[in-house]
């Protein structure tokens, strides 16, 4: 490998640093950000109808769990589906580094 090339490599490995740099800090900062302006919730017990088990209630179901357990199904087969997708496009089992 010849000198030019080898510089090359190293700026790019060195703007790959800083854009990862600068990513972690742009992120770091919104974190922040979002976390200084959430506010607790009083303590006293809510009126909702749903159960506060701080009022002596019963705490019930809230929302539609039925809806959640297709949402949380949905995701867990296009999650098997993108996998087997990748698998299969990039080569399944057999392409590794020893078979090039």
């Amino acid at each position: 490998m010849d000198r030019g090339r080898r510089g090359t490599r190293r700026a790019r490995a060195a703007r790959l640093a800083a854009d990862a740099a600068a990513l972690l800090i742009a992120s770091a900062t919104a974190w922040l950000a979002a976390a200084a302006t959430a506010l607790a919730d009083s303590p006293v017990p809510s009126q909702a109808d749903i159960g506060d088990p701080r009022a002596g209630q019963a705490a019930t179901l809230a929302g539609n769990p039925a809806l959640a357990i297709v949402v949380v199904a949905l995701i867990a087969i296009v999650t098997v589906a993108a996998t087997l997708a990748w698998v299969r496009a990039t080569g399944g089992r057999a392409d590794t580094v020893e078979d090039r």
